[in-house]
């Protein structure tokens, strides 16, 4: 039976290296501003495509500048998008699509990057992962500029939103998601719990799809870690009912 993880930064593992970077993905949608049913602004985080290239869109330059729309013009850039998005892609408002672009400095661990909710990978770290067979690994060039005259090649994992947390370990009274902009107010449990009805099993890597800032890998992918040597990321068991 496959077991799952929480994939967090391993904070002793990072201590070790030197590396500092600042950088944001190259495109996103707007938020979204006075939501018309719930009257929220808001913008979501962990819904990342850095495999998603909008450089072919004559309309690039509005997905630039991060800011808040009204539902109307952030649905209509969000239509502009969709055919380049994974199939089914839910596109909350701030989603963002493209590289990570920034600057950087110093040596990077293993794997970097898990307290922003993405994971970045040293190019030695994602081959050996390759070739443990670790499936749905999609790993994307980034734009860091380094100083240093040898950089090193640092990719960012694309990882899906797939399966749900169980009820279980939400709040009993639960508001359901507004029905027009599909925000869900609730943070992220301290102690999740996984529904194992929703869980996919084609993929070794992936983010919870109702709380997408939750990283998930399977005992396939920490086993391919620790074998490997790498360093820089934690795993926590997570039940599943």
């Amino acid at each position: 039976m496959t077991r799952f993880f929480w994939l967090r930064n391993d904070e002793a593992a990072q201590a070790l290296y030197s590396a500092d970077y600042n950088a944001a993905h190259k495109w996103g949608l707007p938020g979204l501003k006075d939501c018309p049913s719930c009257g929220a602004t808001w913008s979501s985080w962990g819904h990342q495509y850095p495999a998603v290239d909008l450089s072919g869109l004559s309309e690039r330059g509005e997905f630039e500048e991060a800011r808040p729309e009204p539902l109307h013009e952030l649905a209509r850039l969000r239509e502009l998008v969709r055919p380049l998005a994974p199939p089914g892609a839910r596109l909350p408002p701030g989603t963002s699509f493209g590289p990570l672009v920034g600057t950087a400095t110093g040596r990077f661990a293993p794997f970097s990057g898990l307290e922003s909710c993405w994971i970045l990978v040293r190019r030695d770290a994602f081959d050996s992962l390759q070739a443990a067979g670790i499936r749905g690994l999609l790993g994307c060039k980034t734009e860091l500029r380094f100083r240093q005259k040898t950089p090193p090649e640092i990719l960012e994992l694309q990882l899906e939103p797939r399966g749900q947390l169980h009820p279980d370990c939400l709040p009993p009274d639960m508001e359901p998601p507004c029905a027009t902009c599909g925000r869900l107010g609730v943070r992220l449990p301290e102690d999740p719990i996984l529904d194992g009805a929703s869980l996919p099993t084609d993929t070794d890597l992936f983010r919870a799809g109702n709380f997408s800032t939750l990283l998930i890998g399977t005992d396939r992918f920490k086993d391919a870690v620790e074998q490997g040597g790498w360093t820089g990321i934690s795993f926590r068991e997570l039940p599943v009912r």
